[in-house]
């Protein structure tokens, strides 16, 4: 996905994000509810704090380019965070919440009882979990990096999570299910104005020179907590104090 080859032919699919909209000669965020399970967000993630640094200077370094300066919609650095696992958005989650009044009480509950199951099964800190970054990923609505683990058990204990998830019963009976495999990634921005003037293979370019600049730093990422987040959109994830999280 981060070889140049890969961007020339993705880059000629881009398409404008439908979750950042004109509105006053700016982007703002298109309301996209939803439920999911992240790490906690860089504005909370003192453990990641180089991390995420990190990340904001390559944000910066994309909005940079020398392209349309509405091409590339930024999302706000204090919303970075790694999504371990999709729940539910869009008209998913509207129509589950009109159909089943409880939806989301039953939702916290249910997350709350796998995340304790789970943390029987494991033993903390004997295998930290560790992911770096790969480099620029490039999607059809946005740009992103992406992540690889650092090892064996670093990827086992995700994948073995992420099981836990969308093989419970009772998730799936409030219509929570599995649509991507794991693409671990962070996302940096989404794609706004795509003028019919884009040229398209030197933007591609552009991407590769970057990549290539930021693949001579692989910054590690640890990953020792999951939280049941809500976003109203792709700008803010929040949560309550006693909302469900598991610490690995």
């Amino acid at each position: 996905m981060m070889l140049p080859e890969s961007y020339k032919t993705q880059v000629q699919h881009i398409q404008e994000s439908s979750k950042f909209l004109p509105a006053s000669g700016t982007r703002q965020a298109a309301p996209f509810p939803g439920y999911t399970l992240i790490t906690p967000t860089a504005e909370e993630a003192a453990e990641n704090a180089a991390f995420y640094a990190t990340l904001t200077t390559y944000q910066q370094q994309l909005l940079q380019l020398p392209v349309n300066q509405d091409l590339i919609v930024p999302v706000p650095p204090a919303s970075f965070h790694l999504t371990l696992a999709d729940l539910i958005w869009d008209h998913a989650y509207l129509d589950a919440c009109e159909k089943n009044p409880k939806f989301e009480e039953e939702l916290h509950r249910y997350t709350g009882e796998i995340f304790q199951q789970y943390q029987q099964t494991i033993t903390p800190a004997t295998h930290p979990i560790y992911w770096q970054m790969l480099g620029l990923v490039l999607m059809p609505r946005a740009l992103a990096v992406c992540l690889v683990p650092k090892d064996e058990s670093s990827y086992e204990q995700i994948i073995q999570f992420r099981r836990t998830i969308y093989q419970n019963p009772k998730l799936i009976a409030l219509g929570i299910e599995q649509h991507y495999h794991l693409t671990a990634h962070i996302t940096l921005g989404y794609f706004g104005d795509i003028t019919p003037d884009l040229d398209r293979n030197k933007f591609s370019d552009l991407l590769a020179e970057l990549n290539q600049q930021w693949l001579e730093n692989s910054p590690e990422f640890l990953v020792n907590r999951v939280e049941l987040r809500k976003f109203d959109d792709m700008t803010r994830y929040y949560r309550e104090s006693d909302w469900p999280s598991l610490d690995f």
